[in-house]
């Protein structure tokens, strides 16, 4: 009975350890994928300035309130109590709703938060799609991201499948195809 169990542990372990070595890993950086993707560029692009308009109407408001706040001053030793809490009374409604404003514009779900949904969300999908797609096609157990926060110590070119996302896609990915004959 103990040598039965034996071989049945040794049984397991060997059949472990050749699943562990049958795994096949891979790697791509996805930041170089989606830079290669016009489309994607033209989406940040339009993020950019989207953001930087909203930015700059934010900015306005503020420095409209600063020159409330200037002219407040100013007129501070001339005013009655009431005026004097009247425009203290303007001058927090002005700010209150400019912060409203900019959280709502640049917030956890604001409005540049769903313009990237809008845009860019579409785009990462495929990217995605076509990891999957190649993932099945070479028996890959697993993908790693390495322009993720995973922490990639050491990556070895052959085993970068950025390029080959890239073709699945339909674009050219060749940069790194070169990089890495010069490396072997």
């Amino acid at each position: 009975m103990k040598i039965m169990k034996k071989m049945f542990a040794l049984l397991i372990c060997t059949g472990v350890f050749y699943g562990a070595n049958a795994q096949r890993f891979a790697y791509v950086d996805s930041q170089y994928i989606l830079n290669k993707i016009p489309e994607y560029k033209t989406a940040q692009d339009a993020l950019n300035q989207q953001s930087v308009q909203w930015q700059k109407e934010i900015e306005a408001k503020y420095s409209e309130i600063d020159q409330l706040y200037k002219s407040y001053k100013a007129d501070e030793v001339l005013l009655t109590q009431d005026m004097k809490d009247k425009r203290q009374s303007e001058i927090e409604q002005k700010e209150q709703a400019v912060k409203e404003l900019q959280k709502q514009r640049f917030g956890v779900n604001g409005d540049l938060f769903k313009k990237r949904q809008e845009l860019v969300k579409p785009i990462q999908d495929k990217v995605y799609d076509a990891v999957q797609q190649l993932a099945e096609k070479d028996n890959l157990a697993v993908i790693f991201d390495k322009a993720s926060d995973l922490t990639m110590l050491y990556t070895n070119p052959k085993f970068d499948k950025s390029d080959e996302i890239l073709k699945e896609m339909g674009y050219s990915g060749s940069e790194k195809d070169k990089e890495n004959k010069k490396k072997k």
